[in-house]
C-alpha cells in the first residue's frame, strides 16, 4: 500500500515502524533489523518493494527465512533475496 504525496522520510519512519511490530517476534528482529540497516539508503523503486515484502504473511516470510519453503517465483522482488540472507 502506497500513500500519495508522502515524504520520504515519513515513509521511511513509517516502513521502520511497520517492520519492526509484526506480531511474530523474529520477524519483528529481521524485518526490523533489515530496515535499520537498509532504509536510509533505499530508493524509491526498492522502497515500493519493500512495502510489498511488509505486504506479506508472517509465516510464509519465515519459513522462507529458515529454509522450511522456497520462495515461489511470483513472489520475489529485487530485495526479498538480500532480506533472506540477512542477519541481524
Amino acid at each position: 500500500m502506497t500513500y500519495p504525496a508522502e515524504p520520504i522520510e515519513l515513509r521511511r519512519k513509517r516502513l521502520l515502524w511497520r517492520s519492526s511490530h509484526r506480531g511474530i517476534r523474529e520477524m519483528d528482529l529481521l524485518m526490523g533489523g533489515f530496515a535499520r540497516a537498509r532504509l536510509p539508503t533505499m530508493t524509491e523503486s526498492e522502497l515500493s518493494a519493500f512495502e510489498d515484502i511488509i505486504e506479506m504473511p508472517d509465516q510464509e516470510l519465515l519459513s522462507w527465512v529458515t529454509g522450511e519453503a522456497p520462495v515461489p517465483a511470483t513472489l520475489s522482488n529485487v530485495l526479498l533475496p538480500e532480506l533472506l540472507k540477512f542477519r541481524p
